[in-house]
């Protein structure tokens, strides 16, 4: 199968990179709604016309969702996910055009994700051509992956609960798929103490600066590289005047951990922070935004099954673990097995040298098809309650 699948989307690779260039060329930043409306249209009629699947727009005042079901199962088994929001403000294109040079596509977006969703719609196309059959696969698009997926998440879990196996078109790591993620938690930590002046009365004032100092240096001791955990002050806020004690001080935190246990054992900590003396206070907001998605034997079943049809076109795969989240993150804390990383090849994510290998493109597609073929053959499985 997957090598009937290499052949075709070989035999089309012209057509994928023009698929490549238009949707790098409509640009989707995670804030603008209007343009994430534009990128979201063009993705419509495309994923129409590609898979001849059942196409829905979900409207957001902050951007739309698209919703894909292809072939007669009304559940389909088979959950593929990906993302047209970017971290590139609009303009961008014009500083950092969209351009091929021998095998290498660079762009904004273009490793981060949509090599990966051309490489998904045209794996569905394939699939149908190949077979002569649409395959039983629901792909959800979301706008807001970038900032958390906060509007989507309910919708990709509801979607998830019903599916067999979940597929994510985020790109790899050199290569290589994902089998497992750390989870993701944003907390700020808000300081009010007293204002007084600096030089004649010092000691009537309780310094939310001073505290802040002492509340970053906790917050950093509690990375732990043997845990894999790392906590980190980003941003940090306060003051008026040089010479105001100051009355109120801020810092946004980012958490990293690989474990649901190792998560709640962060927030428990973060959360159970008390000021060092009387006259301060401290407030503490936020949580984890992206569970974590420790690899599960199915998960490593799936990797495996993955790496044998990459073995019959000439891939030895491999599997990695990333620092950072996915949407696959919420489906894994389901129970719902989740390959991840099955989009570009490529490197740069967030960075101006973004770029996709466009050779790789056809055999990364025709995984992506071969993975839903074999998925959708064996079943949908019960839905979780």
């Amino acid at each position: 199968m997957i090598r009937e699948l290499l052949r075709y989307l070989e035999a089309h690779q012209a057509e994928m990179r023009a698929d490549l260039r238009r949707l790098v060329c409509e640009e989707s930043p995670s804030d603008d709604p209007a343009a994430l409306e534009r990128c979201a249209d063009v993705l419509a009629e495309r994923a129409s016309e590609l898979t001849g699947g059942r196409v829905t727009v979900i409207a957001e005042a902050k951007g739309p969702h698209l919703d894909i079901v292809v072939g007669d199962d009304p559940v389909p088994p088979v959950l593929v996910l990906g993302h047209f929001d970017t971290v590139w403000p609009l303009g961008t294109i014009g500083t950092m055009p969209y351009r091929e040079s021998d095998d290498v596509a660079r762009g904004p977006g273009v490793f981060d994700m949509k090599s990966g969703l051309v490489q998904g719609l045209w794996a569905v196309h394939a699939l149908t051509t190949v077979t002569g059959r649409p395959p039983p696969v629901r792909l959800f698009l979301n706008s807001d992956e970038e900032v958390g997926s906060v509007r989507s998440r309910p919708l990709i879990e509801a979607a998830a609960r019903s599916a067999r196996v979940v597929l994510v078109l985020e790109p790899s790591l050199d290569g290589a798929l994902k089998t497992a993620r750390r989870g993701g938690g944003r907390f700020t930590v808000s300081i009010r103490g007293r204002a007084a002046h600096a030089g004649l009365d010092p000691g009537a004032g309780r310094s939310a600066i001073g505290e802040l100092a002492r509340v970053v240096e906790y917050l950093h001791s509690l990375s732990d590289a043997a845990r894999n955990t790392a906590v980190n002050v980003g941003v940090v806020s306060g003051g008026t005047r040089p010479n105001v004690i100051a009355a109120h001080a801020r810092a946004e935190v980012d958490v990293r951990v690989t474990t649901p246990d190792e998560a709640s054992r962060l927030e428990a900590l973060i959360r159970g922070m008390r000021p060092s003396r009387d006259g301060i206070e401290l407030d503490i907001s936020g949580g984890f935004v992206r569970p974590p998605m420790p690899r599960t034997s199915e998960i490593g079943a799936l990797f495996e099954q993955a790496r044998d049809m990459a073995r019959e076109i000439g891939i030895e795969l491999r599997e990695a673990a990333a620092g950072g989240g996915s949407d696959g993150n919420f489906c894994a804390a389901l129970g719902v097995p989740v390959l991840d990383g099955l989009g570009a090849v490529g490197g740069g994510a967030h960075a101006e040298d973004e770029h996709v290998s466009l050779s790789a493109m056809p055999a990364r597609a025709a995984l992506v098809g071969a993975m839903v073929a074999e998925a959708g053959s064996a079943g949908a499985r019960q839905t979780i309650s």
